[in-house]
């Protein structure tokens, strides 16, 4: 019997092929029983068929109704409210800099991809560091992430940009647009439409590439998403000045009063989300697995992830034996 699925807790029911004994010379574990049916199987059932197996990957992944628990929420709102802050502090403020000829443009959109790998990497696991209205769109569109928690997401991180740009105000004065993201010299708002669209859509794609493998937690995932900032950056500032994220675009317009070009770094992410949502289609099919769920969701069971992943590596190698599998 061939058991496909997710585990339990991670969705309603797990689909169980089941079919006549494989042919002679068919390697162990293929699938023999062509045209067999698909019957579903109530998922507790796995947690006493595979105890073992089940307790390696509720470690590893947590259990959907920890995802949903809204008792813990408020984590996740503020590691959004604290990881977008520190996001549009160096994405605005590298802007800023620049704008007053005291930083380079290349450490000015080197660094907001620099911090988005140290966000992921030391706190990706709570909320999944999305950071961007545009990727919890776009996880929620995957099925990665409920739909119901997308509006606390994104009044948060909006809430995140405002802080960072009025600290910015306070130290340096309404200068510059505040880091402002704006159309360059020379180009038009349709060109920076275009660009946007097209650079976001490849961002959500990395992001949501990366997340169905590596969890949004690892030096996979954070190198990944932080590098690809760091070289739209250095290609595209001069065009549009690469935002990406309408929170990053919402937070200098708000504080520094100047809303003459927002509409394109909203329409511009989120047109390039929907895209990178297709494309993911095209590319792995729907979403709403394991992995992806952990890494759009967070986890927050208790302890850390490093405790769990060697406890986890502990089990699979007969060290230790998890509580009623003895």
């Amino acid at each position: 019997m061939l058991v496909t699925g997710r585990t339990l807790g991670m969705t309603d029911n797990v689909p169980v092929q089941a079919g006549s004994p494989q042919p002679p010379g068919t390697p162990p574990g293929a699938d023999g029983a062509r045209g067999a049916a698909v019957q579903p199987v109530d998922p507790a059932a796995l947690g006493t068929a595979f105890p073992r197996t089940h307790h390696v990957l509720m470690m590893e992944f947590g259990d959907r109704r920890d995802f949903d628990d809204p008792r813990r929420e408020w984590r996740r709102l503020f590691s959004e409210l604290l990881g977008t802050f520190a996001l549009v502090l160096v994405a605005a403020g590298g802007g800023l800099l620049h704008a007053k000829g005291q930083i380079s443009l290349a450490a000015a959109v080197v660094a907001p991809g620099l911090m988005v790998m140290a966000i992921i990497l030391f706190m990706g696991a709570v909320s999944g560091a999305h950071l961007n209205p545009a990727v919890s769109m776009a996880f929620a569109l995957r099925g990665d992430f409920p739909w119901k928690r997308v509006p606390g997401y994104i009044v948060t991180q909006l809430a995140g940009a405002t802080l960072a740009c009025l600290f910015l105000r306070w130290v340096f004065g309404n200068v510059e647009h505040l880091g402002a993201t704006l159309p360059g010299p020379g180009y038009k708002l349709w060109q920076a439409l275009l660009m946007e669209i097209v650079l976001t859509a490849l961002l959500v794609s990395v992001i949501l590439g990366t997340a169905s493998a590596a969890q949004n937690v690892g030096a996979i995932a954070a190198l990944g998403v932080g590098g690809y900032i760091a070289l739209a950056g250095l290609w595209a500032a001069p065009v549009s000045g690469v935002s990406m994220n309408p929170a990053r675009s919402f937070g200098p317009a708000l504080v520094s009063g100047d809303w003459t070009s927002y509409w394109v770094y909203l329409v511009g992410p989120v047109a390039g989300a929907l895209i990178a949502v297709g494309f993911a289609f095209v590319l792995r099919g729907r979403g709403g697995d394991v992995i992806s769920r952990a890494a759009g969701s967070g986890v927050l069971d208790e302890g850390a992830l490093a405790a769990k992943a060697k406890l986890s590596a502990d089990i699979e190698q007969g060290r230790v034996t998890p509580q009623g599998d003895a």
